[in-house]
């Protein structure tokens, strides 16, 4: 038996804080589970009253003389803790903590939370709370809702997991608007004891349970999160995960040092999370539930491949253009479609996608439609739209789509456009868990998302690349720059770390006046590049001190001193080092890789197009170290413009293949090396493919 289930599925709940004064929560939440026809035993807990709604009442938990498997306590903290000692004492199962005033109110607040957490995971209860809304399971067998919810919603396939009690109210009295039922629900507040993951764990082994709703406002991190998510979105049963995380900001970065920095800000982690494990995010409360009903049918489609079946031309365009930018695209019709449609059409239909049965169509007429298409091979899944004229029979049409979709093992998604006409026909598509929406792009971006889990469950997994690195070496070299007090490295002390991770990087030398530079320069061979090494100027195009394609001594020497000229006016304060003398890198794509590391989530991996613009187009992809060749794959083909690497325009292409080895070594480095703190390798030159990749300029910051 799981240990979760005495908090979903007590047979005896004791209300620790029970009230006889309405508005109290005390009273409330034992009235709403009175109310809700909780089919196990329910037991008020209040040394100052004799009954509460006609149950009797004990002073204690202690006094109740059955066994209790799940304990509501509605208490302030102080009490809370005496309350938990009683429970451990009982035998209790499972603690559900609903009171507020414990860490995110005070200090001591805080330490009598931890010291009930602890009291718990050393009796191995289960822990809900404190600060939450409560827990709600429809099920007929169990019909408990004990929470501040005045109705017990319908049971249904969808589980919910709420940080937030205020928005769980909110949330289910608009699922009962758009006719969803729950298998669990649940708001988990402080999260003292029980978490996202434990939840998440839980609700994937439930049968009852199809896809799952997740407000987050911030992510417990566990050992092996991402890989254990990964397993339930992508295993023989996958369960969709769809997640809204409150709080979303570019902030948390300010001040980095490197261009990866200032982009990796907080967003970036959780997103790098998400898109690792699989779950799906969602922006706001409504795409929740889009997404939500179109997954509940527990339909996935096989492609992309979409037909839309629509009485009016406008909403039709309006469903074709949101359908490609949902990354679908319009079925080609077989012949035979095409003879089946002419039959049953009138003269004046369209008989391509889309297709338009007229203003004026019977449900027969969308019933011949919908038939046509969905026994076409080329057809993946179907959009159906209905706006309601004067002689539209809505109930007829829902009736007959139902008919079909019974039939079928292909997506249906419905849009019936308004409210009044078409009610009873939208109700009847609920009643038969047929996603139906309102407008045609809601339903078009639903049905996008079904193909992303589709793309997703389906995804190759290539085998991992062998690849053999010099650790202990680069563990000495982060040690001894460490014990030097350098925590900035640039491409002379950088490279040999990098190198001993695949990297190739240019012969580099220090010059310290002009004549060593034009010297240096002659015997390197031209064209050269030169910059200024100073642990003050690490972004050194904006203080002017790069000069690229120096061809001869002369110019050597004239760099040397416009380098250092430059830098003095733009830091007077700066150490001046030298200048850095290195070979021109052959001509490439420039790509930036990066690191920058987040503490309790470990460190963030960027790629995208390098150069200068980098943060201005922010055109960069994230993954959480480390990472095998799949997920540097995946990082690669995230990025807008990945097309301009794979030979564009008769271009050559670029050395992929190379990209995605540096990406899994920058991960090795850093979880070798968890002191790296910042890094960026920008550009990164990539060349024709076959011929590697060489790295151009570095900035790595280590942490002591």
């Amino acid at each position: 038996m799981e240990k979760l289930d005495a908090i979903f599925s007590p047979k005896s709940v004791a209300v620790l804080g029970a009230s006889s004064t309405p508005g109290k929560v005390g009273h409330d939440i034992f009235a709403n589970i009175l109310r809700g026809q909780y089919t196990g035993t329910l037991y008020p807990v209040n040394p100052n009253a004799r009954s509460l709604l006609c149950v009797r009442c004990y002073k204690t938990i202690l006094e109740i003389p059955d066994p209790v498997d799940m304990a509501m306590i509605i208490l302030p903290p102080k009490l809370s803790l005496e309350a938990v000692h009683e429970c451990v004492e009982k035998g209790v199962r499972g603690v559900v903590i609903v009171s507020a005033g414990f860490k995110e109110v005070s200090e001591e607040g805080a330490e009598i939370e931890k010291e009930i957490a602890r009291i718990c995971r050393e009796a191995s209860i289960p822990l809900v709370g404190p600060n939450c809304l409560g827990v709600i399971n429809p099920h007929p067998d169990v019909r408990l809702n004990a929470s501040f919810s005045t109705h017990l919603p319908e049971h249904g396939n969808i589980s919910f997991i709420s940080q937030s009690g205020a928005l769980c109210t909110a949330v289910l009295d608009f699922a009962i608007s758009r006719g969803y039922g729950f298998s669990k629900f649940i708001s988990i507040g402080n999260k003292a004891d029980v978490d996202e993951f434990n939840l998440l764990q839980y609700y994937h082994k439930d049968p009852g349970t199809q896809v799952i709703m997740v407000y987050m406002e911030e992510l417990r991190m566990h050992e092996n999160f991402v890989d254990e998510i990964k397993k339930m979105t992508s295993s023989e049963r996958p369960t969709p995960i769809l997640v809204i995380k409150s709080g979303k900001t570019v902030s948390g970065a300010r001040a980095a040092t490197s261009h990866t920095g200032s982009l990796a800000g907080s967003e970036a982690v959780y997103n790098a999370i998400f898109q690792e494990a699989g779950i799906i995010r969602v922006d706001t409360v409504d795409e929740l539930f889009d997404y939500a009903g179109a997954f509940s049918a527990n339909r996935l489609p096989s492609g992309n491949r979409t037909a839309i079946i629509t009485n009016a031309g406008g909403p039709g365009i309006i469903a074709t253009d949101m359908t490609e930018v949902s990354g679908l695209k319009l079925a080609q019709f077989s012949p035979e479609t095409d003879a089946t449609l002419r039959r049953h059409l009138p003269p004046t239909a369209n008989f391509n996608n889309p297709v338009d049965v007229i203003g004026d169509a019977p449900s027969q007429r969308y019933e011949h439609a919908l038939d046509a298409v969905i026994k076409d091979e080329g057809v993946d899944a179907v959009l159906m739209i209905l706006t309601p004229q004067s002689m539209t029979d809505a109930v007829g049409t829902a009736r007959a789509i139902v008919k079909t979709y019974h039939s079928t093992h292909k997506p249906i998604v419905c849009c019936f456009m308004g409210v009044v006409d078409v009610s009873t026909g939208v109700q009847l598509l609920q009643e038969n868990h047929v996603p139906v929406y309102m407008f045609p792009e809601n339903a078009a971006r639903a049905l996008g998302k079904l193909y992303e889990a589709t793309r997703w469950v389906k995804r190759k997994i290539l085998p991992q690349y062998e690849l053999h690195f010099e650790r202990e070496k680069a563990r000495e070299i982060v040690a001894d720059c460490l014990r030097q007090g350098k925590t900035v490295l640039g491409e002379h002390d950088g490279a040999e770390l990098l190198r001993c991770y695949g990297f190739t990087t240019p012969p580099v030398e220090i010059a310290r006046s002009e004549e060593d530079a034009g010297r240096m320069a002659d015997q390197m061979g031209f064209p050269v590049v030169m910059k200024i090494i100073s642990p003050q100027i690490l972004h050194k195009m904006d203080a002017k001190a790069v000069i690229l394609n120096i061809e001869n001594r002369e110019e050597a020497e004239k760099a040397y001193k416009t380098i250092v000229s430059n830098a003095v006016s733009y830091d007077p304060q700066a150490e001046i080092l030298g200048v850095l003398v290195t070979r021109m890198v052959p001509k490439g794509e420039e790509v930036i890789l990066g690191v920058n590391k987040h503490p309790g989530f470990g460190h963030l991996l960027m790629f995208g197009f390098g150069g200068i613009y980098v943060e201005l187009f922010k055109n960069v992809s994230f993954r959480l170290a480390p990472i095998g060749r799949n997920n540097a794959r995946r990082m690669i083909r995230n990025v807008q413009g990945y097309e301009i690497l794979t030979g564009y325009r008769g271009k050559p292409k670029a050395d992929i293949e190379t990209i995605e080895k540096l990406l899994v070594g920058l991960s090795n480095l850093v979880t070798d090396n968890p002191q790296v703190k910042e890094l960026d390798i920008n550009p990164l030159i990539v060349h024709q493919e076959g011929k590697g990749a060489t790295v151009a300029d570095i900035i790595i910051t280590l942490e002591k």
